[in-house]
């Protein structure tokens, strides 16, 4: 059944996605790949014609290479989430780590090897476009969530500490509204993974380490004398209202 943006059960409109890759063979296998599985892929081979065609341009989600001419994609995924939230794939020769923890730090929704299978690759684009589809259709959240100086606006995708708004990726703002959402229940590292991008994730993945690492330095917290999120060793992540400690 062909994919959508609006559920990626159903078939009235196809999937625009972006490919920003220099590999010309690998963008015309992808594209014969999914065409027929409901998603309209464009292809463009260097970075700065890439953020071009992103910021210019409606998108469902992009795959963005992190070797390109031009522009590396870790600077083209910093301009993107200047602006916009897309989801956005990145792609890496060598699948190494500090490729991975760099692009998920800069705002990544997800990474995968350049070595990927084409059924990983449909499988994670569902992951990040169902986990829009299902935020669009979940019933209205409530305005504001506040715990004394942090408050957070579902409904507007922002979190304001004080007078600051905090400059959050997407992954980070659904990682600290799900933990805001549970204040009190421990929260695995599983459950945060299949909550914020609804894909299983290999247990020695620690991805979201560093989206919660990221997120404690916004928050100005402390992982030894921790404000809002508390690390329970070997368990998961715990959301602290201040105001009951």
């Amino acid at each position: 059944m062909p994919l959508s943006a609006a559920s990626p059960d159903s078939d009235p409109v196809q999937t625009r996605l972006l490919m920003i890759d220099d590999d010309q063979k690998l963008c015309r296998l992808v594209s014969s790949y999914l065409a027929p599985l409901g998603f309209n892929v464009t292809a463009v081979h260097d970075g700065p014609s890439g953020l071009e065609r992103v910021l210019a341009e409606e998108w469902d989600v992009v795959l963005l290479d992190v070797m390109l001419p031009g522009m590396d994609g870790f600077e083209v995924l910093k301009r993107i989430r200047s602006s916009s939230d897309i989801p956005v794939l990145m792609l890496t020769a060598r699948g190494d780590e500090m490729d991975r923890i760099v692009g998920l730090e800069v705002g990544a929704d997800d990474y995968l090897p350049k070595t990927f299978s084409t059924r990983e690759l449909l499988a994670r684009l569902r992951a990040v476009l169902r986990r829009g589809s299902r935020t669009a259709k979940e019933e209205a959240p409530p305005e504001e969530l506040v715990f004394e100086e942090l408050r957070i606006r579902p409904e507007a995708r922002s979190a304001v500490l004080g007078d600051q708004v905090l400059d959050l990726t997407p992954v980070e703002f659904d990682l600290l509204l799900g933990l805001a959402n549970s204040k009190g229940r421990v929260k695995s590292r599983e459950s945060l993974l299949d909550e914020v991008r609804e894909r299983n994730y290999d247990v020695f993945d620690r991805s979201i380490d560093v989206h919660i690492s990221a997120l404690r330095k916004k928050l100005g917290d402390d992982a030894r004398n921790p404000r809002y999120i508390r690390t329970l060793r070997s368990v998961g992540y715990l959301f602290i209202d201040p105001s009951t400690h």
